[in-house]
C-alpha cells in the first residue's frame, strides 16, 4: 500500500508524465541502490564561513607549514586523531563517522553556502556577492522541499533554523528559504539567542496586550476582508498570501513550537552539560525539536563570529572550538541516552574548509587560513550511520583528497533519502518547468563502512 507521501509523489509525477508505474520503478531502484535508513529528523550543524578541517578533524602534525598551533590527540577510533581543541568529540568518536574527503570547486561563501544548504549548485546570476544573495530563483532548502513534497497537516513548518539566519552586512546568504517554491514553504527562523538573559521566542510571541481572543477577532476580520477581495480579484498572489497568514496564525495559537523552544523548561544541570553559550543552548533546543520529530533542524553556529578566520585565526578558534566541541558532544550523547540518535541524522559541516597554508591577507599583517573548497571534513552520526569510522583521506598537507571525494550534492542526496524523499525526482521551477531536485549520489559509505 502506498503511503501518503508516495501518493503525493504519484500526483506530482503524473504531472510530469511519469505515472504510477514510473514511481514504483523509482522506489524499487532507490531501495536497491541505497542503504540509507529512514530518519525522523535531520540536524544540520552549520559552520557558516567555513570551519578549518585541519584544526578540528584532519590534523597534519608532520607538515610544518600546515599544522598550526594545535596538537593532535587520540580518539576513540584507533589510529585516528583530532586536534586538542576537540577533546569531547574525540572521546565520543565511536558515535561518529568523519568524512575527510568532502570536496567541491567553489571557494565563495554565498554560492558555496547555497550548495551546502540545498544540495544544488546555485543558478548563475552574476559574479558579485549581491548577485548571489538570497533570491527566489534559488533552490529550496531541505526542509522547504520536504514541506512542498509532503506538507504537514498541523500547520507547523518542516524546518526550523536557529538561533538566527546567516547575514553578513546587507547580504543574506542563499539557501535559507524555499527559493522558487515560494514563501509558503519557507522555514521558521528563530532569530533569538537562547543563551541570553532576556531570551524569548519573539517570532511566536504575541505583542504586549494582544491575547488569543483578540488575535482570533483580528483573524476573523482579515478573513472577511480576504473574502471580499477574492470576489474582486482571485489572484494567485492573494491565495498565497492567505495561505501564509493561515500558517502564521496556526503557529501563534498552537503551543507546540513555542513550548518546544522554551529553553527554560530544561533543568539547570542539562543546560550546564550543553554549555551556557550560544552553541550549547542552540543544540539543546535542537534536541527538544528532535523530540517533536521536526524533520529538518538547521543550527547556525556563529552570530557575531563566523568561521571565516582569514585574520587572527588561532585566537579566534581558541574561543570558538571549545563550545562547539562541548555542545555537539553533549547533543550526541543526550540523543543516544534518550533513544533518539537512531532516528536522527546529525551532520556538522561548513561550506568549505581552510587553506593548508597560514598566511596574512594583503590588507592585514595577522596570519590566518583562507577559503578552501578542494578538501574539507564533515561529521556524520545517527540514523544508521556506522560510528567509529573515518572515511576518506587527504594528502600530507590536507589540500586534496587522495580517495574518492564527496560533494555537497552527495550530502544533499543523502539527506533527502534519509527523510524518505527521492532526491532525483522532478519539481517545478518558477516557470513550471520540471527540474531534478538533486543530482548527487547517496553516500552509502556512511552506512556500509566501505569506500565505493
Amino acid at each position: 500500500m502506498l503511503s501518503r507521501r508516495e501518493i503525493l509523489q504519484v500526483g506530482c509525477s503524473s504531472f510530469f508524465g511519469l505515472g504510477l508505474s514510473g514511481v514504483l520503478q523509482q522506489q524499487l531502484k532507490a531501495a536497491t541502490d541505497s542503504a540509507t535508513p529512514p530518519a525522523k529528523s535531520v540536524v544540520l550543524i552549520y559552520l557558516g564561513g567555513g570551519g578549518s578541517h585541519l584544526d578540528m578533524f584532519d590534523p597534519k602534525p608532520l607538515a610544518s607549514e600546515t599544522k598550526g598551533e594545535f596538537s593532535p590527540i587520540p580518539t576513540a577510533i584507533p589510529g585516528f586523531q583530532f586536534t586538542d581543541r576537540m577533546p569531547h568529540l574525540a572521546q565520543h568518536a565511536d558515535l561518529l563517522t568523519i568524512v575527510r574527503s568532502m570536496s567541491h570547486k567553489d571557494n565563495r561563501h554565498l554560492s558555496g553556502t547555497h550548495h551546502a544548504l540545498t544540495g544544488a549548485i546555485q543558478p548563475f546570476r552574476g559574479n558579485s556577492n549581491q548577485d548571489k544573495s538570497l533570491n527566489r530563483a534559488d533552490w529550496p532548502s531541505y526542509g522547504s522541499a520536504l514541506s512542498y513534497l509532503d506538507p504537514r497537516t498541523d500547520q507547523l513548518p518542516s524546518q526550523v533554523t536557529l538561533p538566527n539566519d546567516l547575514i553578513e552586512g546587507v547580504l543574506v546568504w542563499p539557501g535559507q528559504h524555499a527559493g522558487f517554491l515560494g514563501p509558503k514553504y519557507d522555514p521558521f527562523i528563530l532569530k533569538d539567542d537562547p543563551n541570553s538573559a532576556d531570551y524569548k521566542v519573539r517570532g511566536l510571541a504575541l505583542h504586549d496586550g494582544l491575547n488569543i481572543e483578540r488575535l482570533n477577532d483580528r483573524k476573523q476580520l482579515l478573513l472577511d476582508m480576504d473574502r471580499q477581495q477574492r470576489a474582486i480579484n482571485e489572484s494567485s498572489q492573494g491565495k498565497q498570501y492567505s495561505l501564509q497568514q493561515e500558517m502564521a496564525f496556526s503557529m501563534l495559537t498552537s503551543p507546540t513550537l513555542k513550548d518546544t523552544l522554551d529553553v527554560y523548561a530544561e533543568p539547570d544541570e542539562v543546560r550546564d552539560r550543553y554549555g551556557r553559550h550560544l552553541y550549547g543552548q542552540t543544540l539543546l533546543l535542537a534536541r527538544r525539536l528532535v523530540e517533536i520529530e521536526m524533520p529538518v533542524i538547521q543550527c547556525n553556529m556563529g552570530r557575531t563570529q563566523t568561521w571565516d578566520t582569514h585574520v587572527d585565526h588561532f585566537p579566534r578558534l581558541k574561543n570558538m572550538l571549545p563550545p562547539l566541541d562541548q555542545g555537539v558532544s553533549a547533543f550526541l550523547v543526550d540523543l543516544k541516552e534518550r533513544g533518539l540518535l537512531d532516528q536522527t541524522l546529525v551532520i556538522c559541516v561548513g561550506e568549505f574548509g581552510r587553506t593548508p597554508t597560514i598566511s596574512p591577507l594583503p590588507t592585514h599583517n595577522i596570519p590566518g587560513r583562507h577559503h578552501w573548497a578542494p578538501a574539507y571534513s564533515a561529521l556524520f552520526a545517527g540514523a544508521g550511520v556506522q560510528g567509529g569510522q573515518v572515511i576518506g583521506e587527504t594528502d600530507k598537507i590536507g589540500a586534496y583528497p587522495i580517495t574518492p571525494p564527496y560533494s555537497p550534492s552527495d550530502m544533499g542526496a543523502t539527506i533527502y533519502t534519509a527523510l524518505g524523499v527521492d532526491p532525483h525526482q522532478m519539481i517545478p521551477d518558477r516557470l513550471g518547468r520540471p527540474r531534478p531536485l538533486n543530482d548527487g549520489k547517496v553516500m552509502d559509505v556512511l552506512y556500509t563502512g566501505a569506500e565505493s
